[in-house]
């Protein structure tokens, strides 16, 4: 009889499991996904038509995982080391005012064209490109930025590559192998290509010499700093939230480069770095829980 309730909570107990995992999953869904959440969502798994990648595709798999709520946080703080593409940010996207809107935004244009049709994608794409025509500028020190720059999106791209790829294999249900690893980012890489980036990583290897080649153009300035603060310890959340933010945040620090670390001015002391990894596997499993809630889930798959 132990053994049956061990494996078989009594009926309260799943109902009440149910309910709070539902209500934690609709919260995050508002806070990732925005106010149409459930629109968007039908729009991008129930629209009929062609897409570019299926569910057995590498892409898929890495970008529907809840490792990716990790990776969002580092590809941000990756690519706030670079002076140009963090001036573009911050005086265009008002990630400051309204970081939820840039998260929403980044995350329906990955939803859309890695789960949505060749038709939305392309529109969306299109739309994307129009933006980046506008969105110019000169930093403090007098350096001009042009969002359309292929050297800028090139480094853009490439954080979001490494960073998605890097979590995803650290905290992802089965890493992918390594052959697995260099599809996914000649996959993202084909979606660059259309936004702009001119010949993109197609392997891991080749993602590595382009991260690399950028480093002489990277700063850990005080914008730089002040950034990863804002992302790290200042989320515009309620007090109940921010523990299972700062575990998302500390999976997004256990996986950056050492160097990388040192310019955003972040030191870990001596254990911190097994701390913060502990950190985030229990940030993407409880993320992965909430996205199993069966609702969520049906509005996660393909309808069409």
């Amino acid at each position: 009889m132990t053994a049956n309730l061990l494996l078989s909570p009594p009926a309260p107990l799943r109902k009440a499991h149910d309910v709070l995992r539902h209500r934690a999953a609709m919260a995050l869904q508002g806070r990732v996904a925005g106010d149409d959440a459930v629109g968007r969502a039908d729009r991008i798994w129930g629209t009929p038509g062609d897409r570019w990648f299926t569910p057995q595709d590498p892409v898929w798999r890495v970008h529907h995982d809840a490792a990716m709520f990790v990776g969002g946080l580092r590809a941000l703080l990756v690519q706030a080391l670079h002076p140009l593409a963090l001036a573009g940010v911050t005086d265009h996207s008002g990630y400051r005012g309204d970081p939820w809107g840039r998260l929403q935004r980044t995350s329906n244009f990955i939803s859309t064209t890695t789960f949505g049709t060749v038709e939305d994608a392309e529109r969306l794409i299109a739309r994307v490109r129009g933006i980046h025509q506008r969105i110019r500028g000169t930093t403090t020190d007098g350096r001009a930025y042009h969002a359309a720059d292929p050297h800028l999106l090139g480094w853009v791209h490439a954080a979001e590559a490494e960073s998605f790829l890097a979590t995803y294999q650290a905290y992802g249900p089965r890493p992918l192998t390594t052959e697995e690893a260099d599809t996914y980012v000649a996959q993202i890489g084909s979606v660059a290509a259309r936004v702009g980036v001119v010949d993109p990583p197609r392997t891991v290897a080749d993602l590595r010499r382009v991260l690399m080649s950028y480093d002489g153009e990277l700063e850990g300035s005080p914008l730089a700093r002040s950034t990863a603060r804002f992302v790290m310890l200042e989320p515009p959340m309620s007090v109940a939230a921010r523990p299972a933010y700062a575990l998302l945040v500390s999976g997004a620090v256990a996986t950056l480069p050492d160097r990388y670390r040192e310019l955003l001015g972040i030191s870990l002391p001596p254990g911190g770095l097994r701390v913060l990894d502990a950190g985030g596997r229990l940030a993407a499993s409880g993320v992965r829980w909430m996205l199993n809630d069966p609702p969520v889930r049906r509005a996660r798959s393909l309808r069409a």
